[in-house]
């Protein structure tokens, strides 16, 4: 699963493929070619929700039961894939995460009194595109050539944020940091340390706090938030053969029988608060949010 600009996704996609994946993915609604508001976010758990629904489809069919189900999430993704995660902890047999929203960097935060004031009139306006923020495509795209044609891309948000997207945003990434201890699938975590949109010390602590027994850390020095698409050719080649590497060493065949024997191992409930779930409302405090880059989400299996 996986947030990406549409042009980057392509090639993410093509990617995996050429290295024996299946790939499959989703326009969450209101980006890319979904119907919708444009990039508005009434709930992230609608949004997980309708991710949950779509790729457990996928894994349903007959072609796909035998195999792997890996989750792939970029920048808000990578929080999507977490949240997949928790609603159902031993369905996903692990998760690529790049750059994961679990926290957004200080560097394109606005005032913690501006955020304060935002709050008191989300739900008068909560369409309203008002959030004032930094430009998101410079920050997150090194390479010059590839972030303009980003820019040309039309199905790419470039506004400012709606407000309830914004604030969604906030409480899911105060929520995800929250409960950093509770991931338990297996996963690796890529992370640019030159950063300043999502922050890599946060990728640090959920590879230091998860409960999984499988789990790995890439931190790059000198690179920016768009691994895979915004760094130099060279560059992307090293992500790329990082996360190939990291599926090829655990993709397998899986019988029913052993498919079952792991759900049954699920807890009875979700690995979420309920309370907290439906609007990803953590305990208030002050934090930072970031208004996110347009998303899509993928889903691998192996073939």
């Amino acid at each position: 699963m996986n947030v990406r600009m549409p042009m980057a996704l392509l090639a993410c996609g093509v990617r995996l493929a050429a290295a024996g994946y299946g790939v499959f993915g989703m326009d969450y609604e209101g980006h890319g070619k979904s119907m919708g508001t444009r990039c508005y976010i009434r709930s992230f758990h609608r949004l997980v929700d309708d991710c949950d629904r779509f790729y457990k489809s996928i894994c349903d069919l007959e072609e796909y039961r035998s195999k792997s189900r890996f989750l792939y999430g970029e920048s808000m993704g990578g929080a999507v894939a977490l949240l997949l995660h928790r609603k159902d902890p031993t369905f996903w047999d692990g998760a690529v995460l790049v750059a994961p929203m679990c926290k957004i960097s200080e560097k394109v935060k606005p005032h913690p009194l501006v955020i304060t004031a935002l709050t008191q009139v989300e739900d008068i306006i909560p369409r309203w595109k008002i959030v004032p923020t930094k430009d998101v495509i410079d920050a997150a795209f090194k390479d010059r050539d590839k972030r303009e044609k980003i820019r040309k891309n039309k199905l790419i948000y470039q506004d400012k944020p709606r407000l309830k997207t914004a604030l969604e945003m906030l409480r899911t990434s105060m929520y995800v940091e929250d409960s950093l201890s509770k991931v338990k699938l297996p996963f690796l975590v890529l992370h640019g340390e030159a950063d300043t949109v999502t922050d890599p010390e946060v990728s640090r602590a959920l590879y230091e706090h998860a409960a999984s027994t499988d789990k790995a850390i890439k931190l790059y020095p000198g690179m920016w938030h768009g691994l895979t698409a915004g760094e130099p050719d060279e560059n992307v080649d090293v992500i790329f053969s990082d996360i190939i590497a990291w599926l090829n060493a655990r993709r397998r065949v899986w019988t029913p029988e052993e498919r079952q024997m792991k759900m049954q191992a699920a807890p009875k409930k979700p690995d979420i608060d309920e309370k907290d779930h439906g609007s990803m409302r953590p305990r208030r405090r002050r934090r930072s949010f970031l208004c996110g880059l347009t998303g899509r989400t993928h889903h691998h299996s192996e073939m």
